[in-house]
């Protein structure tokens, strides 16, 4: 396995280009299992869970190819598999996507219950419940999703959700694209990543409204055609830069952004102290002392990210004063905070608020990566450390951010990447 070393203390000064969006990218590849021609998609990240997701494409027998320009096409004309193996969908939940365009076009699916960061129950009882609503027949058996159709084609209904579930949505929003008729979907996520998604599909011939909305309304085709798309930026990752640069009290610019992305973001940082410019595809970050604690409240989009959590938690560990972190999406989204009390943060948790008071100063410590975002709030823990911080299993971290080591670096962090075989790496931090 690789670890992370980072020596703390520099303050982030630089500019940092960020990529697409991984949760946008993993949908919209996935829906070219709705068509039998090309769809061509751009800036698509170099992460690990695209590379499990192109897998899973060739594993159903889809042709992928990637141009010299990162430009990845994937023809799903001929599949000779209809079924979504354990072994790859175990690493990554978003691979219950798969279910509703298979079965929508091919009326039948086989797909493995998913895996991924353990961060509490994410239930696909909403994907499955919904699907039925629209004539499947669905069987859990052996650890597999079983669906069918008898009926030919699946049939628009309308579907209210009990929560909001933006893999939910995708989900449905594609099996509806081709179904007989049309779906209304209630309480609808209203996520960017959901609106992207619908842009593709709607470029591949879907009829669909009101997505960015919590009603969208899908009126079904016979068939899709192939179509280019270009994925958006990943906001979460902008929003993890400006935090790195905000805690070590420096200056950043972002390049290829959607600052009206950012919005719960940048107005938290402000309130922390930051000073934030914006250009139509840029942001500038300038925190010119200690940030102010700032108290947050996860929410479905437009509200504060789950995915932002860990990092303000964070922030707010270096803040001056206390605030309140509550966490409304997951249930058990709060493992970092045993790893940043080792390193000296001052946290009690009470149910799903975790309350923190400012310390001026986090030590260095070995530490370990428990899920996705938990790994970027140790990163971020360690720029502000002092002596050196040993990240392990950060296995975790190449899920959603592309070559973060080499980014940080470039704006001044003493930040290195290692293999086990470059041990006694323990020994620097004891």
């Amino acid at each position: 396995m690789e670890s992370l070393i980072i020596r703390g203390g520099r303050e982030l000064r630089g500019e940092v280009r960020i990529g697409g969006a991984k949760n946008a990218a993993l949908p919209v590849l996935i829906s070219a299992l709705l068509t039998d021609q090309d769809l061509l998609v751009a800036n698509v990240p170099h992460l690990r869970d695209i590379t499990t997701t192109l897998e899973l494409l060739g594993r159903f027998g889809a042709r992928i190819e990637v141009d010299e320009k990162s430009v990845i096409t994937v023809n799903a004309g001929t599949l000779t598999s209809r079924r979504a193996p354990y072994e790859l969908v175990k690493t990554m939940r978003a691979s219950i996507l798969v279910l509703g365009p298979l079965l929508a076009r091919f009326g039948e699916a086989e797909v493995s219950l998913p895996g991924g960061c353990a961060i509490g129950s994410r239930p696909v009882d909403l994907h499955v419940r919904a699907l039925e609503q629209m004539g499947a027949t669905i069987a859990v058996e052996g650890g597999y999703i079983k669906a069918s159709t008898s009926g030919g084609r699946l049939h628009g209904a309308k579907i209210v959700f009990d929560t909001v579930t933006v893999t939910g949505t995708e989900n449905l929003m594609m099996a509806a694209s081709l179904a007989q008729g049309t779906t209304v979907l209630e309480n609808a996520a209203r996520e960017p990543e959901v609106i992207d998604l619908a842009n593709c599909l709607i470029a591949m011939g879907a009829r669909i409204v009101g997505a960015g909305s919590d009603v969208i309304e899908i009126e079904g085709v016979s068939s899709l055609s192939g179509a280019s798309h270009r994925v958006i930026p990943d906001r979460i990752e902008a929003g993890t830069f400006l935090v790195a640069a905000a805690v070590t009290q420096g200056e950043m610019h972002l390049h290829d952004v959607n600052p009206a992305h950012l919005d719960a973001v940048t107005a938290r940082l402000r309130d922390a102290g930051a000073e934030i410019s914006m250009t139509e595809s840029g942001v500038s970050l300038t925190m010119r002392q200690r940030p102010r604690a700032v108290s947050i409240s996860t929410a479905p989009y437009p509200g504060f990210p789950t995915d932002m959590q860990a990092q303000f938690l964070l922030l707010n560990c270096v803040a001056e004063g206390a605030a309140s972190v509550t966490e409304h999406i997951f249930e058990n989204r709060f493992m970092h905070i045993h790893e940043l009390q080792r390193m000296g943060a001052d946290i009690n948790l009470h149910g799903n608020t975790a309350l923190v008071q400012g310390v001026k100063q986090l030590g260095g410590a070995q530490v370990m990566a428990t899920d996705l975002r938990a790994s970027a709030c140790l990163v971020l823990a360690g720029l502000v450390a002092r002596e050196q911080t040993v990240i392990d299993r950060i296995y975790h971290i190449d899920r959603g951010y592309d070559c973060i080591e080499e980014k940080l670096s470039q704006c001044g962090a003493d930040i290195r990447r290692v293999s086990d075989s470059r041990s006694p790496r323990v020994h620097a931090v004891q």
